[in-house]
């Protein structure tokens, strides 16, 4: 009889274990029990924030349960979401917390690691080093590339395309769709000159196709996302939990990227074979691949530094042709980035803008202060970037719609230090937010916690923002209050900041300035307006059809 009780035993045992490890720990013993469970599994389970993510709600429904909850959430037994600055975005973005395997799983390209990708923090920092000067605000005023490209784009292909839909009765078109093109040619003029760029602007059946295979990828993100592993070892056993059209689409987009870095590295190597010793360190042109040559020579410049022995200097196209899928990852990233994040926050200014005519007037009224205005007649000159940048109407547009608008409005994941961590805004924090003021205020976290914070809540607190789902660029006026530029995380913070950021504010000014200073926007159809409840969110619709009318002087 003794015999027979021990598998029973051993059963009640292991009953036991399975009921402490994965339901009475995590629940009321966990250093995560005392904050509150945005649902009543999320504290002993993760299917519950898994099916929100897999039904693509995951940003409004974090946001939701913060406005119910206060500013430190559960999400799952290991997952938390905080939205508050002290406490919370200063702990875990200033605080060079870690990546989440998350990033790797879906920013990766050709199976190599770029800078946003990457998961730790001292090879993205060597990463950033090299390229970050060259998207700096002052390099960017004062580039000669960047000055060619936007002159060419301007009044090359966007006003003559504009003006083709105006020459005699307006014709509505998308501008969704125009944005993504332009904002592609902008990045990638910039990236690689403009003679080995995207040009979709000239390539309208193309830039459909294109826009199609990332709309494929944005759509599948859920498997890699969050079981990745998994997902890879079904597709070995032949069962796909991503479509082959997905796979199809991604490959396709790498082909794009990679002739766009062959073109710039033969462009290189011409150069120094023509006698050019230092291709990479004379900014010319706008053909002139200028981030491309940076990272280059500057990747070169360190492997010649650790590689010395005795030997040449690695020839651009030598080095190129042994880490051209390393560098085609990079700028993948960098341009997917770049064309996505601006088009969508320009269509929520030109949707913003449509609805209000005298708001449009003051924008023109400004925008003719420049000298030159950017119009057809200032071709090719444009006006100095630093005075565009300096218009303070025009900018407090674009910051209110970044604000209530954000592209990527998603959770960015962090994973808690080994030596854990103190979460949630301090009690002694000097007036603090009606998000901040719920008890308890802050909670001591053990390492390998999966911790966020994201820009659609950070955006929404009404204490910072006043009626905050109300676009009121006139909020921004003098800048802006210091707590509400502490709340304004469109571009993230921290060290893993998004390096674009002036570069995007270089090419959204310059060509608000090239609408507004010819026409008046009007809307057509605004049907799918609303922002996708997703990581990055453009219109549901994925359009916004617009008339443009050209303005009299």
């Amino acid at each position: 009889m003794g015999l027979l009780n021990i598998p029973i035993l051993t059963l009640i045992l292991v009953l036991a274990f399975v009921l402490y490890n994965y339901f009475i720990y995590p629940t009321f013993i966990s250093p995560l029990a005392k904050i509150p469970a945005a649902h009543p599994t999320a504290s002993f389970s993760p299917i519950w924030i898994h099916w929100i993510r897999f039904r693509a709600r995951e940003p409004s429904t974090i946001y939701a349960a913060h406005e119910r909850l206060g500013p430190v959430v559960r999400l799952g037994p290991n997952e938390i979401s905080v939205n508050s600055v002290k406490g919370g975005l200063q702990t875990i973005y200033s605080g060079g917390f870690e990546k989440w395997e998350f990033y790797k799983n879906l920013f990766e390209n050709y199976g190599e690691p770029n800078m946003f990708s990457t998961l730790a923090s001292r090879p993205h920092s060597d990463r950033k080093r090299k390229i970050s000067n060259i998207y700096s605000k002052s390099f960017l005023a004062s580039s000669q590339s960047l000055s060619g490209v936007a002159s060419s784009l301007i009044y090359k292909e966007l006003l003559p395309f504009f003006a083709s839909k105006t020459s005699a009765t307006p014709q509505p078109f998308d501008i969704f769709k125009t944005f993504s093109a332009i904002f592609m040619d902008f990045v990638t003029g910039y990236q690689f000159g403009l003679a080995h760029c995207a040009k979709l602007m000239q390539r309208p059946t193309f830039t459909k196709h294109l826009l199609e295979d990332y709309d494929a990828r944005r759509s599948m993100v859920f498997w890699n996302q969050e079981f990745a592993t998994l997902t890879k070892w079904l597709k070995r056993l032949g069962i796909r939990l991503i479509p082959k059209w997905v796979d199809e689409a991604n490959r396709e987009i790498e082909e794009f990227t990679l002739e766009m870095c062959d073109a710039a590295a033969a462009y290189l190597s011409r150069l120094e074979e023509q006698g050019a010793e230092k291709a990479c360190d004379v900014e010319s042109d706008a053909d002139y691949p200028a981030v491309f040559c940076q990272l280059i020579g500057a990747m070169i410049k360190d492997s010649n530094s650790t590689d010395s022995n005795g030997k040449a200097p690695q020839k651009i196209s030598e080095f190129y042709a042994k880490n051209r899928y390393l560098i085609a990852s990079e700028f993948l990233d960098q341009l997917s980035a770049g064309f996505d994040t601006s088009s969508i926050t320009m269509t929520y200014v030109i949707h913003e803008l449509s609805a209000r005519p005298q708001l449009q007037a003051a924008l023109r009224s400004e925008l003719l202060t420049l000298d030159p205005p950017i119009k057809p007649s200032s071709a090719p000159r444009l006006p100095n970037p630093k005075h565009l940048d300096a218009l303070p109407l025009l900018h407090q547009i674009i910051y209110e719609t970044l604000r209530l608008h954000p592209a990527i409005p998603g959770p960015q994941p962090r994973i808690t230090p080994h030596s854990g961590c103190l979460i949630g805004p301090p009690r002694s924090a000097s007036s603090p937010t009606r998000l901040e003021k719920s008890e308890p205020q802050s909670y001591r976290l053990p390492a390998g916690v999966r911790i966020s914070a994201e820009a659609l809540c950070l955006h929404q607190n009404e204490d910072v923002f006043p009626d905050a789902k109300s676009w009121k660029p006139e909020r921004w006026e003098g800048g802006g209050t210091a707590e509400m530029n502490r709340w304004f995380w469109a571009f993230g913070s921290g060290g893993r900041m998004c390096i674009g950021s002036n570069l995007a504010f270089f090419q959204m000014k310059h060509i608000l300035a090239a609408i507004y200073t010819n026409y008046t926007t009007s809307i057509v159809d605004d049907e799918g307006i609303e922002q996708a409840d997703l990581y990055t969110a453009p219109p549901r619709g994925n359009k916004l059809i617009v008339k443009f009318n050209p303005v009299l002087d």
